[in-house]
């Protein structure tokens, strides 16, 4: 009889992006005793270590299943396996070598590990192992992996999620970066009040430490129940500072790296043709997310652009016959244009492309494109072709020919019906890149954060140049274009008789100007840095080197063939089997201790090979036998928690019956939700109300500003829909930092800085995001804006049948005099005289005269299914004509 199978699921990553996903361990099996994460990021560059220790406390063997989610683009370095102090390691060889072991397992029945992709930015390693009765088996796994920088930002994911309570968690994350950190923000789904204790972040100048360590008490959803809370997303985001323009340089061990993000860079203007497929496969939820993100793209379009729009069926049809200047008439044209597009018809991929090409040669043939501009084509598709030329090599050939190294091609894949491979090679032949774009509800987004990679041209042909005599083994040192927000990194080996400074030349276009940087550094000095191993691992600036390099050797091998591409793949397997790197041309071999014959074999796919579905996969797998017994987790969904009122009442930290010396009556429900819900200033006359529950009256189909102080930096808007009576979205905007909250009925969205990342998340789950100058939590379904010397901005989406948004203020005392707009103009001049009637008072504000009630207002936010009668709060109530 085979043992029983328990599944011990410890899903990782971080681009990191890792989750920690353990199945919930019975008394009498596989309990997970400890896990721990230790992230070591030098200079972007991040090293993990996950340690997992386990022990069977059956009476019989157990077959323990350890599964890792890592990011894509990281590459396994060790695995190993130790069962009651004996280490079983995992090989890396070639993958034809490892191909013969694989087979025989797959031939005998057994269970041969893969590294299979499961998300966005996932792929899953796994092993597994019989572990004996009381028997303790330890995991470990190490990765590692380059942070890229996007949209201003590096960025490290963690999503955790035992599923169990774990009596040693600890989460350590050291990041050293020797230029000066310049931000951080640490950002997590699943953190609440009580939790958020177990999360601390020091940092100086160069370092920070960031550490998660929950107790079990704070790991419980509910007091003496087994059911943890940890369940989503903790991330880290930082960028460092730049004081040269020419980069950083830092060398360690003979090796070195030079970062290169300029600052302080206009834009080059831009010349853009989308090329958007509007075939049948685009209908639906496809097409109507495309418009949207189409129209939002447009909007963000710099006035010294040009642009046009191609779109495409089995026909191609042109928006306007030439590129046109981005002037605010052209792209109010070009959004009603885009708002009507309809998918119907097949897919002709080749005439669109060359159309488009056509129109650029065109342009620069009448002299119509600025000097020093960037030409590029952005095209998006779901599909292979079907109509017209539909061999992807032909298409291939017939695009490169046309744009003949002068434009850049970036293809978007929709979903998972495309051939992505032919998109990647399409791309990458054409000085661009290949993106898949999820089917999901925040796809536009995705569009929108892709757009914004590439709309800024900063610089072209760039050029790393250093002494002939000093360096040697480079990485890629030419690059067509520079974007802002991103950075162009190069690698490499110090000669022995280098001279004892280093200096560089990074020569660029500037427009139609060429423009060169320079820097010196000290080669001692700099060694001198990288001293404590507090924050380094051995030999890691050469490991970084060898990880570029495969990377960038990799990819030129997609777009090539024949004999290059042979011998491209040739370096880059030699140097993954000598730095001992799991990629797509080496293979992990882990023998079970058990049985030497039963070895699993790990490889790892690449994007073209993704071929999942756009909805989530249940991460459980376990080979088992027919009477063998599984502990199998439950798929659950979660409701809204009903716990608004309670929130409401901590949120003013009053009890506002205690605002009037009278008695609630216990009036009837307001038959409307109050728009906004406002505290007051308190003055010497605490007779005066404390809160204010105000609604509208407005028939203009225009936003609404509610909000402005420019002393704060806040300004808040909203869409007010008169025949709805609701808003149908809410807008807060800060200054410092630079940040937008948009929400809506269904979704909040985050976004940082002018075309920066935007990030998407639902009313049902919990967030604690802290960045300097704001913090953004979100529970129970009210969302908080709030810092030491601002006011505190809530946000509500409404349960049914209150459909809607509403807006809570608390400490108004930090708004200016200049606080202005439909909420802002009662905290200037505001005037309370008590009426004859207990439950009235008389309101003046700017010159006008309004009387207000005291009524219990519906709490539809705090209900519960089946709630009788609905539970409703004291406010004093305001309806205001606009």
């Amino acid at each position: 009889m085979e043992p029983a199978a328990h599944a011990l699921l410890l899903p990782l990553l971080l681009l990191l992006l890792a989750s920690l996903s353990p199945i919930i361990a019975q008394e009498n099996g596989i309990d997970l005793y400890s896990l721990t994460v230790d992230s070591k990021v030098t200079l972007h560059f991040a090293h993990t270590t996950i340690t997992s220790h386990v022990v069977n406390k059956a009476k019989e063997a157990q077959e323990a299943i350890f599964q890792v989610e890592l990011p894509k683009k990281a590459f396994i370095t060790n695995f190993s396996m130790i069962i009651d102090g004996v280490t079983y390691p995992g090989e890396i060889k070639e993958k034809a070598a490892a191909q013969e072991r694989y087979s025989t397992a797959v031939g005998r029945g057994q269970s041969a590990g893969i590294i299979r992709v499961t998300g966005r930015n996932l792929e899953q390693f796994q092993v597994s192992v019989n572990v004996a009765p009381s028997a303790n088996v330890t995991f470990e796994l190490v990765y590692e992996e380059l942070l890229k920088r996007q949209l201003g930002k590096y960025e490290l994911i963690l999503k955790v999620r035992p599923q169990q309570l774990v009596k040693h968690l600890q989460i350590d994350i050291h990041i050293f970066e020797p230029q000066g950190i310049a931000s951080l923000e640490t950002e997590s789904t699943f953190m609440t009040k009580n939790l958020a204790d177990a999360l601390t972040t020091t940092k100086n100048k160069t370092k920070a430490h960031i550490v998660f360590k929950p107790s079990l008490v704070q790991q419980q959803k509910e007091p003496g129940k087994p059911d943890t809370i940890l369940d989503g997303n903790f991330i880290v985001r930082y960028d460092v500072d730049r004081t040269s323009a020419a980069g950083d340089i830092q060398i360690e061990n003979g090796y070195f790296v030079h970062h290169f993000a300029p600052a302080e860079l206009s834009p080059l203007p831009k010349n853009v043709v989308f090329v958007i497929d509007k075939s049948g496969s685009m209908a639906g939820r496809k097409i109507k997310q495309t418009r949207e993100a189409l129209i939002k793209i447009l909007s963000d379009l710099n006035p010294g652009d040009q642009f046009n729009l191609v779109i495409f069926s089995g026909e191609v049809t042109l928006w306007k016959p030439a590129l046109l200047q981005a002037s605010t008439q052209h792209v109010e044209e070009a959004k009603q244009f885009a708002s009507s597009i309809n998918a119907h018809g097949s897919t002709n991929i080749n005439e669109a492309a060359l159309v488009a090409v056509r129109m650029l040669d065109e342009s620069n043939r009448k002299e119509q494109l600025p000097a020093g501009s960037v030409s590029m084509v952005i095209l998006l598709t779901d599909g292979d072709p079907t109509t017209g030329e539909k061999n992807p090599q032909k298409i291939q050939k017939n695009v490169k020919a046309a744009i003949g190294g002068r434009y850049y091609l970036y293809c978007l894949g929709f979903g998972f019906d495309v051939n992505y491979a032919f998109l990647e090679k399409l791309a990458l032949g054409n000085g661009g890149v290949a993106r898949r774009i999820y089917e999901d509800s925040d796809a536009d987004l995705q569009l929108q954060d892709f757009y914004q990679e590439v709309a800024n041209p900063l610089l072209t042909m760039v050029k790393f140049q250093y002494p002939q005599n000093a360096v040697e083994l480079l990485t890629q040192d030419n690059f067509r274009v520079f974007f802002q927000g991103s950075e162009l990194v190069v690698a490499g080996k110090l000669q022995p008789q280098a001279p004892d400074l280093l200096s560089v030349q990074v020569k660029s276009q500037l427009r139609t100007q060429n423009f060169t940087f320079q820097t010196e550094v000290n080669v001692a000095d700099k060694e001198k840095v990288f001293q404590s191993p507090k924050y380094i691992f051995h030999n890691f600036m050469e490991r970084l080197w060898a990880y570029l390099t495969i990377q960038q050797l990799l990819e030129k091998a997609i777009s090539a063939s024949g004999d290059k591409q042979n011998n491209l793949e040739a370096r880059a397997l030699n140097l993954s089997l000598k730095f001992n790197f799991v990629t797509p041309l080496t293979s992990m071999v882990v023998t079970k201790p058990e049985d030497q014959d039963k070895a699993q074999v790990v490889s790892k796919p690449v994007e073209a090979d993704n071929l999942l579905p756009s909805f989530p996969l249940f991460p459980l797998s376990a080979r088992i036998s027919q009477d063998s017994k599984i502990t199998r987790n439950k798929l659950s969904l979660r409701l809204r928690p009903a716990s608004h009122f309670k929130t409401l009442k901590s949120f003013y930290k009053t009890d506002l019956d205690k605002s009037h010396p009278s008695v609630l009556s216990s009036p009837g429900p307001m038959e409307r939700q109050p728009h906004f819900i406002l505290s007051l200033p308190r003055k010497s006359n605490n007779r005066i109300p404390e809160a204010l529950c105000v609604t509208i009256r407005e028939s203009s189909q225009a936003p609404l500003q509610i909000l402005a102080d420019p002393i704060q930096g806040i300004k808040v808007t909203g869409k007010y829909e008169g025949n709805t009576d609701k808003f149908v979205w809410l807008q807060v905007s800060y200054k410092i930092p630079e940040v937008k909250v948009r929400v809506t009925q269904d979704s909040i969205v985050v976004t940082r800085s002018s075309g920066g990342k935007s990030s998407s998340y639902q009313w049902t789950g919990t967030l604690y995001l802290v960045m300097p100058g704001l913090k953004l939590t979100l529970e129970n379904g009210l969302l908080l804006l709030s810092d030491s010397d601002k006011v505190t901005i809530g946000l509500v989406s409404l349960n049914p049948p209150a459909l809607g948004l509403q807006l809570i203020l608390r400490n108004p005392d930090y708004f200016s005099s200049q606080a202005s707009g439909v909420v802002g103009q009662f905290y200037q001049d505001l005037q309370w005289n008590p009426s004859t009637a207990e439950d009235k008072w008389e309101l003046s504000m700017r010159g006008k005269k309004y009387t207000v009630t005291r009524k219990s207002v519906t709490d539809f936010q705090g209900r519960s299914k089946g709630t009788t009668p609905l539970p409703t709060f004291p406010c004093w109530s305001l309806e205001l004509p606009l």
